[in-house]
């Protein structure tokens, strides 16, 4: 391999390294100071997935041999991080958790219900819409 080329790909993966490490820790730290857990599911939800993608990157550009794999991991991460963060999000409110300092609810406003009171019942079935 070229020496030129060889220089090229370890600063991509030192600059993959330090931008997948910064998302990381910006998702840790959203993780550690954001006051619920809808706004904690966002944090880990886009910021660590894209951590986690650029770190993948770097892992490519350092050891060329897995590329096809590394690219079908980092496609199953941009698409599964975002729908588990929903999927999460979606059983927090259907339990009931609260929301800290919510503006609006989109969802207790189409159901009739006051600004952040979560499901009437305990039965997941009956929360949902008709």
């Amino acid at each position: 391999m070229d020496s030129t080329l060889k220089l090229v790909l370890q600063v991509i993966a030192l600059l993959a390294i330090v931008a997948g490490s910064l998302f990381s820790l910006i998702g840790v730290l959203g993780l550690i100071r954001l006051p619920d857990v809808y706004t904690r599911l966002h944090a880990a939800g886009k910021v660590s997935v894209f951590g986690a993608a650029l770190l993948v990157v770097a892992a490519v550009a350092l050891e060329s041999l897995g590329l096809g794999k590394a690219l079908v991991l980092i496609v199953l991460l941009i698409i599964a991080g975002p729908a588990v963060s929903h999927a999460l999000a979606s059983a927090a409110y259907r339990t009931g958790v609260p929301m800290q300092r919510a503006a609006r609810d989109d969802l207790a406003e189409q159901r009739g219900r006051p600004l952040s009171s979560g499901p009437r019942s305990a039965d997941p079935s009956s929360d949902l819409p008709v």
